[in-house]
């Protein structure tokens, strides 16, 4: 069946040039039809549009922070039926025979096919949610509960589960701990979100003195350290038992190891272009231990959601329409955003915009 999607290319300068491409594609008995109501825009599709981790393959479709309706199952399909709300996340499929997706973890799988900007089992491009249409394979649909937004539930798919699958992995989740948030962004404001559900004490880390009124009476986070004050970071030493260092912009590693109690965890989850630099004794003085995290398995995202409705979460988010795409694009590039960009997909076909 036809699948219409919007195309971006010519992205080399960071400027969107959207056309319509058609995909001619037969759904088979275990996939979901889905028509895409909403999608988010993620850093990591500006990063990719600019080419930053030499992998864009252009023309590039983006999105997959996807939440929208079924309007058709396969005959094999009996978890989703038509009507049901669902979100689409990073990933559309893995091998399932590797260690990883043996282990449930499929987003570590090495042959991932991403949601945009991948290459499927039969060689083509993957095109993302900045589209009207996806078919999809049930085992990679998620359930999103009736009691979120939709538009500040679509974030979750990527941004939510990105921080909440580290928390539970590291033990980043138990009440009464101390976790540090790096970066009050996408990931970071969510970040906060979740912690201060899991009942635990949150510091938001900031470059800037301009985010404190936001992270403590909004957010509720319970502390604010500027990072570039020397004299603020040094009374904040060895106090946190857990970081997550949600920053896609290259910065300095070390005065964040040292705000860890020994045997403390950072984990990183923004994706700077640029190497960070780590010396060896920031890590060996006080058994600290540094990770990575890359989104999240398909149980931690359908976890995240279900937790996230118990709890109200989602992100907070300014909606627009997709004729207003580049301007987004702009913006984002200079962190001007609160926190969340997300595309009314359905809302701009039905008004005749390209979609």
């Amino acid at each position: 069946m036809p699948v219409t999607s919007v195309s971006c290319a010519d992205l080399m300068n960071s400027s969107l040039h959207v056309n319509v491409m058609h995909d001619d594609s037969v759904p088979k008995d275990d996939d979901v039809t889905i028509k895409v109501l909403f999608c988010g825009i993620c850093h990591t599709d500006l990063h990719i549009i600019k080419n930053d981790w030499g992998n864009a393959l252009y023309p590039i479709v983006p999105g997959h922070e996807i939440v929208g309706v079924v309007t058709d199952v396969g005959s094999g399909v009996n978890n989703f039926k038509a009507g049901d709300t669902v979100g689409v996340g990073y990933f559309l499929d893995s091998c399932r025979t590797c260690y990883s997706c043996g282990k449930g973890y499929e987003n570590y799988c090495p042959t991932l096919v991403l949601t945009s900007n991948g290459v499927d089992g039969h060689g083509a491009t993957t095109q993302g949610g900045f589209s009207d249409v996806l078919v999809v394979n049930k085992d990679y649909v998620l359930h999103v509960p009736d009691t979120l937004p939709l538009p500040g539930a679509a974030p979750l798919l990527c941004a939510g589960v990105t921080v909440y699958s580290p928390m539970v992995q590291y033990g980043l989740n138990a009440p009464g701990k101390h976790l540090g948030v790096v970066g009050l962004g996408g990931l970071g404001h969510v970040a906060v979100k979740f912690a201060k559900a899991f009942g635990m004490t949150v510091t938001v880390i900031s470059t800037s003195e301009r985010k404190r009124e936001e992270a403590l009476d909004r957010l509720g986070a319970d502390a604010f350290l500027v990072s570039n004050d020397p004299d603020q970071m040094k009374a904040a030493a060895g106090t946190m038992d857990g970081i997550i260092d949600t920053v896609s912009a290259g910065h300095p590693i070390v005065p964040l190891l040292d705000l860890l109690k020994p045997m403390g965890q950072m984990v990183v989850v923004g994706a700077p272009s640029k190497p960070m630099e780590l010396p060896a004794f920031a890590i060996i003085a006080g058994g600290k231990r540094l990770a990575g995290n890359g989104t999240g398995s398909v149980a931690d995202c359908q976890a995240m959601l279900d937790f996230a409705g118990k709890h109200g979460i989602t992100a907070d988010v300014e909606v627009v329409k997709m004729d207003y795409v580049n301007t987004a694009i702009e913006r984002l590039e200079r962190n001007d955003v609160r926190y969340r960009f997300v595309i009314d997909v359905a809302g701009s076909h039905l008004q005749g915009h390209a979609a």
